[in-house]
Formats: C-alpha cells, structure tokens, sequence
C-alpha cells in the first residue's frame, strides 16, 4: 500500500478543518473550488433557461452552504480533490434539477389557479428560482456572512437528537463504524443510514435542499 502524498495529507487536513467548523480552512476551500462550481453551474444554466433568474453564484452560494453543513455533520469522506469536484458537481446538477422541477410545478399550480386568485407572485416566473436560493450565506468570506455561517452549523449540531450526534462525534473521534455497531447492538450499515437520514433531515430544516 503506497504512502499518502503530502498534496492527499494536506487536503484531508483541510476537510478536517473544514468540519471542525475552521473559518479559514472553509474560506481556503471556496477560493479553490467555487470556480469549478460555477462553471458546472453556467453550463445547467444556459440547458435550463434558469440564467435569466439565476446567477452562477447564486448556485454556488447554494452549493457551497449545502456542502459545508453536511461535511460539518459527517456525511462526506473525501480523501482527494478530484472526489471533491466530482461530488460538487452532481451537488450542483441535483441543485438546478431541483429548482427546474419546482419551476414546473408552479406553472401547473397556475394554470390550476382560477382567473383573479393567487395573484401576488403567481405569474413571476422567478418566485421559485429565486427563493431556492435566497438567505443562504454566501461564498465570499465577509464577516457578517462567515459568522452567518459559524451559526449555521451551531444550528445544525443542535437539531441532532442524542444519539444523532453521539454517532456524529464518535465518528469525529476516529472510531469506526463497526466499533460503534458493536456498542450500540446494531449493524454498521444501520448507523450509517440513521446518520445519513438525520443529515438529510437537518439540511431540510435550514432551508438547504429544495
């Protein structure tokens, strides 16, 4: 088994950080990978006909949050850059097929609607666009926004139950899954999906996920 490079070493350093809530190390991470996100996202833009109602970066604001709080909860195991770009990239495919199938549904409300009801909104086709991606604290590590952030993943860690986070720090704290199946009298395979359920839920709650 070949040694892990000093490029590997020092990348899983900076998600390691990144998960113990470090704002520079976060920082660090957008200034290099924000662009691949938004070229990712200019390219669904222009498929979609979204970039007359969205931005790049509004996608990658939405993106980047997503990611940060659900690397804060554990979900995430990446030992390498590329694995990176490649789960921000299907993050921002999911993202935009979301938001398409959310326009979609609007317009088949508003056909629904009767002439003269839901009138406020109703025919701005930007309302759904827009609104997936409004009050998500951005990239750009301003100090309102990088304690926007800080308080976000304090919000998520609170909306674990107990055991939820007991998981999660046992997890933080090197132990394996199968170590803690065998304390916990469950599978590995189990705790894994009850944690990845509770992320889930918790990106919900914040408003994360459409």
């Amino acid at each position: 088994m070949s040694e892990p490079t000093p490029e590997a070493e020092g990348f899983k350093a900076l998600i390691g950080r990144v998960r113990d809530g470090d704002e520079d190390a976060a920082s660090e991470l957008v200034r290099r990978y924000e662009p691949a996100v938004r070229r990712a996202a200019r390219v669904r833009l222009l498929d979609t006909r979204l970039n007359r109602m969205l931005d790049s970066m509004d996608v990658c604001q939405s993106v980047m949050a997503s990611f940060f709080v659900r690397t804060a909860l554990g979900q995430y195991e990446l030992d390498t850059p590329d694995q990176l770009l490649k789960l921000l990239a299907t993050m921002t495919r999911n993202k935009l097929a979301n938001v398409v199938k959310a326009q979609g549904a609007q317009r088949r409300d508003f056909r629904r609607t009767k002439p003269g009801e839901g009138e406020a909104g109703a025919g701005d086709s930007s309302a759904v666009g827009a609104g997936a991606f409004a009050d998500v604290p951005g990239a750009s590590p301003t100090p309102s926004r990088e304690v926007a952030a800080r308080e976000m993943l304090v919000e998520a860690r609170r909306r674990l139950s107990p055991e939820e986070l007991r998981l999660l720090d046992d997890r933080e704290a090197g132990r394996d899954w199968a170590e803690i199946a065998a304390e916990m009298g469950a599978t590995p395979e189990a705790l894994r999906k009850r944690l990845a359920r509770a992320v889930d839920r918790v990106a919900t709650e914040l408003g994360l996920e459409e």
